[in-house]
């Protein structure tokens, strides 16, 4: 991503590591002094980010191009606000379950915004706020969770490869092969955090994988 397109993206998707206050989760949660995470940061985690025009997405040859570059055959359009969602506070909680999936999570804000937080290689939590006009792709196999901020309302394109898939696996799941995606296993290597190798066999997220017992030293 070039220099003008990533300060552009920043416009539209902002990322700081949160506090450890357990208030209204709907509230920015900055730290004291505020720690911000750059887009670059995202991408190391896996987390792709673009800003598009969200006032033609239904003629936006930019999303048009990432669809079929990267195989989203499906979207639909949801939006989430009192008025729309029923049970929406109950919703809004379940949302901010930490959880992962198997597959990407793809997500396109069209009007208003949202936090999506997400897990750093250390086990901490990035808090990333997406407004109007940002896209952002989340790996398959990273923990994160969703929450309207104080304006409680955001319209979102949801996008997959295929058809829908909604299963959610709350934390934790961590012997799912989505787990372990290159960015993870890259980080185990070289961190040695574990003395279990897990060898991922499958960019495509299949299911078959194993694990070799040897010492990390």
């Amino acid at each position: 991503m070039g220099e003008a397109a990533k300060d552009q993206t920043e416009e539209v998707i902002q990322a700081w590591y949160l506090d450890n206050k357990e208030e209204d989760q709907k509230l920015p949660h900055h730290k004291d002094p505020k720690e911000f995470v750059s887009l670059d940061k995202l991408a190391e985690l896996g987390v792709l980010c673009w800003r598009l025009d969200a006032d033609n997405y239904e003629t936006d040859e930019e999303l048009k191009r990432i669809r079929e570059s990267r195989g989203y055959s499906y979207m639909d359009l949801c939006e989430v606000c009192p008025e729309k969602l029923p049970n929406y506070e109950e919703k809004v909680k379940m949302f901010f379950e930490e959880h992962l999936h198997i597959d990407e999570e793809i997500r396109y804000c069209l009007a208003g915004s949202g936090y999506f937080d997400v897990r750093d290689l250390n086990d901490i939590w990035i808090r990333v706020w997406v407004k109007k006009g940002g896209l952002i792709v989340f790996p398959a196999g990273i923990y994160h969770r969703f929450t309207v901020d104080s304006d409680n309302y955001m319209k979102a394109m949801r996008l997959f490869v295929g058809g829908p898939v909604w299963t959610a696996y709350n934390r934790p799941h961590d012997h799912l092969p989505a787990r372990y995606n290159d960015v993870l296993f890259s980080h185990i290597v070289t961190t040695k955090l574990t003395r279990s190798v897990v060898i991922y066999l499958s960019k495509e997220a299949t299911k078959v994988f194993m694990y070799i017992q040897t010492a990390i030293l």
